[in-house]
């Protein structure tokens, strides 16, 4: 059972998903690291197509760049293969010098004026992966990996260079897995689990590493992934950060196992993490979809715009997820280097482009009593609301001429406008809804977004 939050802290009890993160709706994911200097997995689908190919195959043809370690690790997997005609025999700890060295020049200010341009609002970064290497100069020694992190401190420059542009920031950690602590392949779902060390000097380990972050960097958000051991104290930590950043969040990805895989403790949290997908209808939680532009988070070398996700089907997968209580992670996977691949910054100015127009239909809004809907002629629609305003948002090209929307009757005296355009749009009822008229000058994209004002009853 999922604990409470006044179990936390009775000072908790009552607590609601801070504002600003259901405000901003959109969210830059950054993975980077020393997978991305070889920056190569087989494009063989999405996470979601696990269900189809089963989890051992799965993992075996992981498309997931950053966990290429793991896959060397599997003796017949695409990577190991790739690596031994690459690298040969070279182990994986050999690519750390070459990540440092070509980090070197990395410019934290030019991905924050990527990320405003984008329209994003906040960003996560994998301060640390599964691998444990840390992107920030930390003062705990790791046993198993001797100056296993960077010198230069990746993780403040860009907390500094994203906040000073008015953008928060929040570090993922991965809390469960650590393969510099524990070596081996994971070759199934089912044990992933199972592998958490659960002794203590890994527990003081990982839970010093947080209060490292927390302390230094104040994070907006807690982006924890996979789990963590039983022995975690995971109310302590809670407790410790929020009142270090009382409107700070918290990701559902810090629940407890034991050595056998199994769950023994739940904590409260502020959003879910569902990844590659969206809800079926509006969500009671506040949820974040974390997704690639791709099929991989790292840096892949081989993926290309065969694999990226079209610029409409993403700005329409973002207006889905927040007229049903969602906001979008969107992730880039850099170079070593830094570099961000130019079909991933064009996602991104895309999106910003749209936002620059329809941004008053995102940016701080909630579901209205229904997420879905038609146009007259069939076309998707998303709902927003802000307080007495409904934005219904056609997930199709805008069009001039005469148009409608199915089931919604606006008040007599409602005010129907466009946006992106200046002047209200003449309208009248229908019996299946209302039609309205679109201007001969439109805004241009992949969906365009109408203001309804006061809100219409369902008809």
């Amino acid at each position: 059972m999922q604990a409470s939050w006044s179990e936390i802290d009775p000072a908790l009890a009552g607590r609601t998903t801070p504002a600003w993160f259901r405000d901003a709706k959109l969210g830059i994911f950054i993975h980077w690291g020393i997978f991305s200097v070889p920056g190569w997995a087989p494009t063989t689908g999405l996470f979601t197509n696990a269900a189809e190919i089963g989890w051992s195959e799965w993992f075996r043809r992981n498309p997931y760049a950053e966990w290429y370690e793991n896959s060397l690790a599997i003796p017949d997997s695409p990577t190991a293969t790739h690596h031994r005609e690459t690298y040969g025999d070279a182990p994986y700890a050999a690519f750390a010098p070459e990540f440092a060295c070509a980090a070197a020049g990395w410019q934290p200010e030019t991905w924050a004026e990527l990320f405003v341009q984008a329209g994003a609002r906040y960003t996560v970064l994998t301060t640390k992966h599964h691998d444990g290497y840390c992107l920030w100069p930390t003062a705990l020694p790791n046993p198993h990996q001797p100056a296993w992190h960077s010198k230069r401190d990746l993780v403040g420059e860009l907390a500094a260079a994203v906040r000073a542009r008015g953008l928060r920031f929040g570090t993922y950690y991965s809390g469960g897995l650590d393969w510099s602590w524990r070596p081996g392949a994971i070759r199934d779902q089912n044990e992933l689990r199972a592998t958490f060390r659960q002794d203590p000097d890994f527990i003081a380990y990982l839970d010093a590493q947080w209060r490292e972050l927390i302390d230094r960097y104040a994070p907006d958000l807690l982006w924890n992934d996979i789990g963590a051991p039983a022995g975690q104290d995971i109310p302590a930590l809670f407790g410790e950060y929020l009142a270090r950043v009382p409107d700070g969040v918290i990701d559902n990805r810090f629940r407890q196992f034991d050595g056998d895989g199994a769950l023994t403790f739940e904590p409260p949290f502020d959003f879910t993490t569902p990844e590659y997908a969206t809800s079926n209808g509006i969500s009671p939680v506040p949820f974040e979809s974390c997704r690639g532009i791709g099929y991989s988070f790292g840096y892949n070398q081989l993926e290309d715009e065969s694999t990226f996700i079209g610029i409409d089907e993403l700005i329409h997968f973002f207006i889905d997820l927040v007229s049903k209580n969602g906001n979008l992670l969107l992730n880039v996977g850099p170079r070593a280097d830094g570099t961000i691949p130019e079909g991933q910054i064009a996602r991104l100015r895309a999106l910003g482009d749209w936002l620059a127009v329809n941004g008053e239909a995102i940016y701080g809004t909630r579901p209205w009593r229904r997420a879905e809907g038609r146009t007259l002629t069939g076309a998707p629609v998303r709902f927003t609301r802000r307080n007495g305003t409904l934005y219904a948002i056609v997930l199709a090209p805008a069009r001039p001429g005469s148009h409608g929307l199915a089931g919604l009757r606006p008040c007599r005296n409602a005010e129907v406008c466009l946006l992106g355009h200046d002047s209200p749009l003449a309208w009248t009822p229908t019996e299946a809804g209302f039609a309205f008229t679109l201007p001969e000058q439109v805004p241009p994209g992949p969906a365009y977004a109408l203001r309804i004002s006061p809100a219409p009853e369902d008809d």
